[in-house]
């Protein structure tokens, strides 16, 4: 079997089908013809094989389904135009009123706007729980629960989730494990090898790695598909022809800037850790970030987004340090190029958090490390400084 690399390289590439060109083109399409009525009705009974309408997909998107498939160890993916789309479309696949969720306490915010603003309305509850719940997740199981939504590590506090653990219980009694798994961009973390039922990605961020597209996939195995694929199709989501294209791109590259974001990472990390400013370092492949051992055990690497919180400082002072950096651009996204900062605030309802501390999340970029270390000591220089 190829390893994972190789897999970036070439899935989703066939020069035999379009000229010997190594990329797929952009597949700009509404209609799609068909020869005679005898071919449309096999294209309907065989939606998986054929293209019927612009919506449903191109060769340009389902060569990018195909590679995040194959990384991500899953057989299907449907390609979304957003993280939060692939969320909803994965989450909506498997409930009904009156049904009952599971959601990470430390989940995406957008994800607990969808439980509290949307699922509500249209009678499904939701349960927060501990991420750290494991096999006592149990004690949250109702008759009518179907699905437990995952994110490991959490959003902007990082914690890592015992998802083997949460995933062997929940297929005891028949509930589906969704997971966001875009932290890892499936390349330091196998969902499905970890009993992971379906795992959602925001490939706007290490896919397509150049800030410039919105994207979102949703990756299954194969008896989970048909219900992923009417899901999407239903809420009328599709990823657009040139963002897919972006999307896949990106993924050829993929190996290479994670390891230098990870690298990048964890230097400037373990320079923060160092600084007296600095309270607690969130960053899963450190002892201090809880689920750390957790994440030795299950993950193959780490990526370049972790949160710092700092010591008690007023408002003013640590806008005073974020508004002068020069390298970490201001941004509420990731995965990019480019260092970014975002000073956060963290919403929770099962678990309690210290929110006395200025929680600050970093993504690092690929720029020289020892740049970036510079643009931060001016910024706490800064945050020292203020009156």
């Amino acid at each position: 079997m190829k390893k994972q690399d190789t897999k970036l390289v070439h899935s989703g590439s066939h020069p035999e089908k379009q000229g010997g060109s190594v990329n797929p083109p952009i597949y700009h399409a509404s209609t799609v013809s068909k020869p005679s009525v005898a071919a449309l009705e096999i294209a309907k009974n065989e939606p998986d094989t054929n293209f019927m309408y612009g919506r449903h997909g191109t060769p340009t998107s389902r060569a990018f389904e195909e590679t995040v498939a194959a990384l991500e160890g899953g057989e299907r993916c449907v390609a979304v135009g957003s993280g939060l789309s692939a969320i909803i479309t994965a989450m909506l696949a498997f409930v009904k009123q009156g049904d009952h969720v599971l959601v990470c306490d430390n989940a995406y915010s957008p994800t607990r706007n969808f439980s509290e603003k949307f699922l509500k309305r249209f009678g499904v509850e939701t349960t927060y729980y501990d991420p750290f719940i494991g096999t006592e997740i149990i004690k949250h199981f109702q008759d009518n629960t179907k699905v437990i939504y995952t994110e490991s590590p959490g959003s902007h506090s990082f914690e890592v989730q015992d998802i083997p653990a949460i995933a062997e219980q929940c297929h005891k009694s028949e509930i589906k494990v969704v997971m966001d798994n875009t932290w890892s961009a499936g390349y330091f973390f196998k969902p499905f090898n970890h009993g992971v039922d379906v795992s959602v990605q925001a490939a706007t961020k290490y896919y397509v790695g150049h800030s410039d597209a919105m994207l979102g996939a949703v990756t299954t195995k194969a008896e989970n598909f048909a219900a992923i694929r009417d899901s999407a199709r239903i809420l009328g989501y599709h990823a657009a022809p040139d963002d897919a294209y972006l999307g896949l791109r990106g993924m050829r590259t993929l190996a290479s800037r994670l390891k230098r974001h990870e690298k990048n990472a964890l230097i400037v990390a373990d320079w923060l850790k160092t600084r007296p400013e600095v309270h607690t370092l969130l960053h899963p492949a450190f002892p201090s970030c809880p689920g750390h051992q957790i994440w030795k055990r299950d993950f193959t690497g780490s990526s370049g987004l972790f949160s710092i919180l700092l010591n008690e400082y007023s408002g003013d002072a640590v806008a005073a340090m974020i508004d002068g950096l020069e390298l970490f651009a201001l941004g509420g996204s990731w995965g990019g190029y480019e260092s970014l900062v975002w000073k956060t605030q963290l919403t929770r309802s099962a678990t309690k958090w210290d929110s006395t501390k200025p929680c600050i999340r970093l993504h690092v970029g690929l720029e020289d490390p020892d740049d970036l270390i510079a643009d931060l000591t001016e910024g706490l220089d800064r945050l020292n400084n203020f009156s």
